[in-house]
């Protein structure tokens, strides 16, 4: 078992306690620990974020590109090591990690290349001889919360914007997943980020959740994860200046019409099982017209037959298992309650039978048909390897489940009608909408972001998430006599 330290103040340092880092596909031994911060650990990490800002703040654009545009190569230099740390902390496959790995490199090196453009507009003025714009400016210090199912790629697409603006930043990973924002500072560090513009608290939230959020220094949380946890950070900010930037959950629709192309469409479908159904924006509902239903299914079902399950690191396993026993255990808990109220099972809806898999946290890529609105797995977050079927009798009876829930986060159309699929991109109440493909896999400069209860109204990604990053300041400058 490894022990890692974590970044407080440009130092590497450690505590007298520790949290364990289990690797998902066998939960017998830890892999490695990290330290478990105090309180007052977190106060020492804003003492030294409200120096990195002074400095931060008053450094060049172009030095901070360059810093970050370093940070971006040495990811890539390490990436062997960084997937596989990645695989063996969250369960995601090799390939998944690779492309995480590289894809927050990605992050650094497309917001450093915005670092070197200004940020503002000149506007005019109605007084003569008067010259006046508007800039955007660092906030401060900010906080980023970040997520157990895409542990490198999610800190490195909130700090990326928020380091070129200007901020410093305190960033909290997930206990399950420490170890890849770990990879993420030392990228930084080691490009020559200044000491305290960026610091890791690892800790168990009820240990430091106070203190993260009670500091008088703090003005910008960014959090990604669940809607309990979101809404209790957006009640515990309410009364302050804060801002707050939330992406939460999702019950992502993928809607298949009559002329699709039914093989391309299952196969989209299917793909939600990446990460073990781990992923924001991964389709679990799947609305079909009734005349294609049966053909889809079967499609569907082979698919998901072909995947291959078993540990991230073994050559051809398709499908990792979950982060934890505790998701494994809550996700087969809602498969049953599923069949219970009436679903029916198609495929998977267990543990896997091979016995060399009785240690991790597996659960088998299930399929339920004939799934009613009213039941919970159609109305709530999973979070799991689970897609859930229905059949409607026209395009507007599709738009319509599509748009009943109370999240809106992504969907997806397949269709040859050209009308169809701009009709669906208008009427569909999410922040993304896919046409003849997946839910997923957005880039770097794709803004993002959901509806409804998945999300606050600041998006992520591209430039629009610097807007997040900034406050906007108005300057006139008179030059006349």
């Amino acid at each position: 078992m490894r022990t890692l330290e974590t970044l407080i103040g440009g130092k590497w340092v450690t505590t007298g306690a520790w949290i364990d880092v289990h690797d998902p596909a066998d939960l017998r031994a830890p892999v490695a620990r990290v330290p478990a911060l105090s309180a007052a650990d977190v106060t020492a990490a804003y003492d030294h974020a409200e120096r990195g800002f002074a400095l931060w703040r008053r450094t060049s654009p172009f030095e901070r590109a360059r810093i970050m545009t370093e940070a971006a190569r040495l990811l890539r230099e390490r990436v062997a090591e960084t997937a596989d740390d990645v695989v063996t902390e969250m369960g995601k496959t090799r390939a998944e990690a690779t492309g995480e790995t590289l894809k927050a490199a990605d992050f650094l090196e497309y917001y450093a290349g915005l670092a070197r453009q200004g940020y503002g507009t000149l506007v005019h003025d109605v007084r003569p001889a008067t010259r006046t714009h508007h800039q955007r400016e660092p906030l401060g210090v900010v906080l980023a919360i970040t997520p157990w199912n895409d542990p490198l790629i999610t800190p490195a697409r909130k700090l990326a914007p928020c380091l070129a603006a200007g901020n410093a930043a305190v960033l909290k990973p997930a206990t399950d997943t420490p170890q890849s924002a770990l990879h993420l500072a030392r990228a930084l560090h080691d490009a020559g980020l200044p000491a305290g513009v960026l610091n890791v608290v690892t800790g168990r939230g009820a240990d430091v959740s106070e203190a993260l959020l009670g500091d008088p220094r703090l003005t910008a949380v960014t959090f990604t994860g669940s809607n309990e946890v979101g809404e209790a950070l957006r009640a515990a900010l309410a009364h302050t200046n804060v801002r707050f930037q939330g992406e939460l959950g999702g019950k992502n629709a993928t809607v298949v019409l009559a002329d699709a192309d039914l093989g391309a469409a299952a196969e989209a479908v299917a793909a939600g099982f990446a990460q073990a159904g781990q992923r924001c924006t991964a389709t679990s509902r799947v609305i079909v017209e009734r005349s294609v239903y049966a053909e889809f299914t079967a499609l569907l079902l082979a698919e998901t037959a072909a995947l291959r399950v078993g540990p991230g690191l073994a050559r051809g396993t398709t499908m990792g298992p979950l982060v934890s026993a505790r998701q494994r255990d809550g996700v087969l808990l809602a498969v049953e309650r599923a069949v219970e109220q009436g679903a029916t099972l198609l495929a998977g809806g267990g543990r896997p039978a091979d016995a060399s898999l009785g240690h991790g946290c597996y659960v088998s890529p299930t399929v339920l048909g004939h799934v009613a609105p009213d039941l919970d797995i159609w109305r709530e977050e999973v979070f799991g390897p689970v897609v859930a079927l229905c059949a409607v009798d026209s395009f507007d009876e599709a738009v319509e489940a599509v748009n009943d829930s109370v999240f809106g986060l992504a969907a997806a159309v397949f269709t040859r009608d050209l009308g169809a699929a701009l009709r669906f991109a208008d009427l569909a109440e999410c922040g993304q909408i896919a046409v003849n493909t997946t839910t997923s896999g957005w880039d770097v400069h794709h803004p993002f972001g959901g509806f409804r209860d998945s999300g606050s109204p600041f998006k992520e990604q591209g430039e629009e998430g610097l807007r997040f990053y900034t406050r906007v300041k108005t300057v006139a400058v008179h030059f006349g006599g």
